[in-house]
């Protein structure tokens, strides 16, 4: 895994593409509210209010939280659109 301007991308993604569910993973990061966080995950993501609250609090506590799973595909259009954001997420 590497990390690089806040994008971590895993190592094989031959793998990720071919696996018929992956997670999005929201990572804790020190720069973004969690007001911030919790719009995008309600704008990109379609969650309602409560599950972004408690993605952005699991996220700060433990470092990580699996946000969405779902086809490589789908995927990758939010991981894109929630980076655009600030935010720090991969698809594992």
């Amino acid at each position: 895994m590497s990390i690089s301007n806040n994008i971590i991308e895993p190592q094989a993604k031959e793998d990720l593409k071919t696996s018929k569910y992956n997670s999005l993973i929201l990572y804790n990061d020190s720069k973004n509210t969690f007001d911030h966080v919790i719009s995008c995950l309600v704008d990109i993501c379609n969650h309602d209010v409560i599950q972004a609250e408690q993605c952005a609090y699991i996220a700060n506590y433990k470092g990580r939280c699996d946000i969405k799973k779902g086809e490589y595909k789908f995927l990758k259009e939010l991981k894109d659109a929630l980076i655009k954001n600030g935010l720090i997420v991969t698809i594992e």
